[in-house]
C-alpha cells in the first residue's frame, strides 16, 4: 500500500483478500489459568482424554470450546498413550512333527562362557532330535556363525 500509494480497500481488492481478514488482530485472552488447571486435572486423572477433562473444567466454570481445548491439550503434551493390543498369530499353526528315526532332524545351539582370566569362548553343539545324541561339539575362542 505504501509503495504503490494504494488505499487499503483497493490493495485488498487486488490481492483478492477480504478487508476484515486483513484487519484481524488475534486477541490473547491469557489461557494460563486454563492451561494450569488442565495440567493439574490431567495429572490427577491420567487415563482421561481431553473430552472428559473438558467436562470437569466445565463443572468448575471454565467456558471453553472443544476445539480450543483439544489444541491446548495437544500443546501441553497431555495425550494419553494408547494401549497396544495383543499380537495374535496369523494363519493356522501346524504342529511340529516329532522325528521318528535318526538323522531326520538336527538342532544347532551356540553356548558361550568366559574363563577366569576374562577370555570368552563359544561352543557349538549339534544334536540329533530323535536319539538326543550329541553329533558334534566344536569349541573355540573365536567361533563365527559362518564357520
Amino acid at each position: 500500500m505504501d509503495r504503490h500509494g494504494l488505499s487499503e480497500r483497493r490493495a485488498c481488492e487486488l490481492a483478492d483478500l477480504h478487508r476484515s481478514v486483513f484487519q484481524y488482530e488475534k486477541r490473547d485472552r491469557g489461557d494460563e489459568a486454563l492451561r494450569k488447571r488442565l495440567r493439574e486435572l490431567a495429572n490427577e486423572r491420567r487415563r482421561f482424554g481431553y473430552r472428559r477433562l473438558g467436562i470437569l473444567l466445565a463443572r468448575e466454570g471454565f467456558e471453553v470450546n472443544h476445539k480450543k481445548l483439544f489444541r491446548l491439550y495437544r500443546e501441553e503434551g497431555l495425550a494419553v498413550r494408547r494401549r497396544r493390543s495383543r499380537k495374535r498369530a496369523l494363519g493356522t499353526r501346524r504342529p511340529i512333527l516329532v522325528p521318528d528315526r535318526a538323522n531326520q532332524r538336527w538342532s544347532l545351539d551356540f553356548v558361550s562362557d568366559a574363563f577366569a582370566d576374562g577370555q570368552r569362548f563359544r561352543v557349538l553343539c549339534i544334536v540329533d532330535d530323535c536319539t538326543r545324541e550329541a553329533l558334534a561339539t566344536v569349541v573355540d575362542r573365536s567361533l563365527s556363525g559362518a564357520r
